[in-house]
């Protein structure tokens, strides 16, 4: 790291005022110069999600009065945020964008849905070292002391040693006390999903509506996936790439006789 302070731009899902970027700016204070540049309202669940169809609006915000930093909240998605950002807001490309602590699960297929990772994802496009973290508690109220170190030797580590390119990690911390922590593993994305239903109701006009319930399934018994290591007490960090080629299928792909 150079003894120049590192760029660190601050994003999530949740909302600029939301407990977790609260933590999570102070976190970032420890490491370097920090610039908050994050959605207006709560933005979970939209993925990768950008606004093309709507105007976007980035405005400079004070949250508190004793923060010499500055913060922009602005209207769109998280991934939004990252472009404007980077585009419009810094004058040059942040060493390290982080994005969260999201309040709840990003582990496993989550990913997908995250506005959280999908932040840090459009980092990673623009050749920014990104990382998501997320903490297993959904609660407004969650505690989020316990995350502080190991969020610290995640970044500094990430800001040290780079990653590859293509690359940002999704970091999730268990909901325990720091000392019931055992530790951080590198794991991989278990191999599960959600069973989902539909609540249907009828509004008093008659008109019927829905509410998207569902139960998460996880038949992958690996011990090396994130949710083992969670389930253990464990911090998961799983290398996640926006490759999205199933490489191993093309070969056979291509024996197919798409062109007969």
């Amino acid at each position: 790291m150079n003894k120049e302070k590192p760029l660190i731009l601050v994003t999530n899902d949740d909302g600029i005022t939301a407990p977790g970027i609260r933590t999570l700016v102070e976190v970032m204070k420890e490491i370097g110069d920090v610039i908050v540049v994050a959605p207006d309202s709560p933005q979970s669940g939209m993925g990768h999600a950008i606004t093309i169809s709507d105007t976007l609006f980035c405005e400079p915000v004070t949250i508190k009065e004793n923060y010499k930093h500055k913060e922009y909240s602005c209207s769109g998605t998280p991934a939004d945020c990252v472009k404007i950002a980077t585009q419009e807001i810094l004058h040059r490309k942040p060493d390290l964008c982080v994005s969260g602590i999201n309040h709840g699960s990003n582990s496993s297929i989550n990913v997908i849905y995250s506005g959280t990772m999908s932040a840090a994802v459009e980092a990673g496009i623009e050749g920014i070292p990104a990382i998501g973290f997320s903490l297993l508690d959904y609660s407004l109220n969650a505690d989020f002391e316990p995350t502080r170190k190991f969020i610290k030797k995640i970044s500094r580590n990430v800001l040290k040693n780079g990653l590859p390119k293509g690359v940002v990690l999704n970091v999730n911390f268990p909901k325990l006390e720091e000392k019931e922590i055992k530790g951080i593993k590198v794991c991989r994305q278990a191999n599960a999903h959600w069973e989902e239903e539909f609540d249907k109701r009828t509004n008093p006009q008659g008109r019927d509506y829905y509410w998207l319930t569902g139960k998460f399934v996880n038949k992958d018994d690996g011990d090396d996936t994130d949710e083992k290591a969670l389930e253990d007490g464990y911090v998961s960090v799983v290398p996640v790439q926006f490759d999205l080629t199933a490489h191993h299928f093309i070969k056979d792909l291509s024996s197919w006789s798409l062109n007969d």
